[in-house]
């Protein structure tokens, strides 16, 4: 066994059982999570991991995280604990919101693009500190990124696996697709709670997308692990602005509650409507609001039994990513993933704009 295995056997013997204070003062069980797999990584054997397992300190679930869990009717018990992993981790736990920090970007856009206004940012270990500082409640990042820094950060900071990936070398303008980068099993070995997958509604390729992510999100459920799903609408059929219009939006966020995603990453709606038959229906639908239009997305992801995380997009100004925070806030998402308008800015920017999100969803005044 290892001297941190070591470590870890004498602190559990000094343990007296105690649990997480979360203030909500109430009787409700607590969900033990714990990490078979780091364990091992330490030299743990089995029959004393078991010892572990009985003698840490429980994460006693705060009501509002139990409220969203039990939305997920015959989700199986492992999904529901790595969900609550992210739920009470970082500056937000306990609160039932979300800001996670993705890293996938130079796939999509190329190193150089990604990263040359912040050159500290090609280390992945830039990424995975600027996580476990903020305070962020989960870290998304395709299998490079996350192997990179895998046993440094092991345990500090809920991962995400990137599952797919795509890139601009390629032109796909009538079937935008992704290629899978990485399996379930490598999700596991890191450690993950989650994996992620985009899909295309609208491509000509969104069938195939939408196959291999339930094949896939079927056995990351056997395997205990949440999926988000990253839908984003392209294709022949849309115009630009249509890829964020409301209409257009919401339903491909339906789609991705539809295919069993645990969590729905979209971009923020516009107020418009890009497909003539949905223009009557929207006629009834407020939308004069980003708050308004994030309610609807919403309500359309079952009424708020699914969580729905929204895109921060290219990087802009503080103000402007901070009031689009309070209008996902007051509309009833819960919460940000924001990849380049904190990784792009330097390190004590970024972990300031992190923080005053973190205020937002605290509901408080942003410092």
């Amino acid at each position: 066994m290892s001297r941190e295995g070591l470590e870890i056997l004498n602190q559990v013997q000094d343990d007296k059982g105690g649990v997480y204070q979360d203030g909500t003062n109430d009787n409700e069980c607590g969900v033990l999570i714990t990490d078979w797999i780091l364990c091992q990584g330490f030299g743990i054997e089995r029959h004393l991991y078991i010892n572990i397992w009985q003698r840490l300190p429980q994460m006693r679930i705060t009501s509002p995280v139990k409220a969203l869990l039990s939305g997920y009717e015959s989700t199986p018990s492992g999904v529901k604990a790595n969900l609550a992993r992210m739920l009470m981790h970082g500056a937000l736990a306990g609160t039932g919101k979300l800001v996670i920090l993705p890293v996938d970007q130079g796939f999509e856009h190329g190193p150089a693009r990604s990263f040359h206004l912040n050159t500290a940012a090609y280390d992945p270990h830039y990424h995975y500190q600027l996580a476990v500082d903020a305070g962020v409640s989960a870290y998304a990042a395709p299998l490079g990124a996350l192997e990179a820094g895998a046993d440094t950060f092991a345990g500090q900071v809920p991962l995400i696996l990137k599952m797919n990936s795509s890139n601009s070398l390629v032109l796909t303008e009538d079937a935008p697709d992704q290629a899978i980068t990485s399996s379930i099993a490598d999700a596991l070995r890191l450690g993950c709670s989650a994996i992620g997958f985009t899909i295309y509604p609208g491509s000509d390729a969104s069938f195939d997308m939408m196959e291999e992510i339930s094949e896939l999100a079927e056995e990351a459920r056997s395997c205990g692990l949440a999926t988000i799903i990253w839908s984003y609408a392209r294709g022949p059929r849309l115009s630009k602005a249509g890829e964020t219009a409301l209409d257009v939006i919401s339903y491909g966020a339906h789609m991705a509650a539809l295919l069993g995603a645990h969590i729905i990453k979209v971009k923020l709606p516009t107020s418009h409507i890009e497909l003539p038959e949905n223009k009557a229906a929207y006629t009834h639908v407020p939308k004069d609001t980003l708050t308004d239009r994030v309610r609807h997305v919403v309500n359309c992801c079952f009424q708020g039994r699914r969580l729905v995380v929204f895109s921060g997009g290219e990087t802009k100004s503080v103000q402007d990513v901070l009031g689009e925070a309070q209008a996902i806030h007051a509309g009833g998402g819960h919460g940000s993933i924001i990849g380049r308008n904190s990784f792009q800015r330097p390190r004590e920017e970024a972990l300031a704009l992190l923080h005053s999100l973190h205020q937002i969803y605290l509901g408080k005044e942003p410092s």
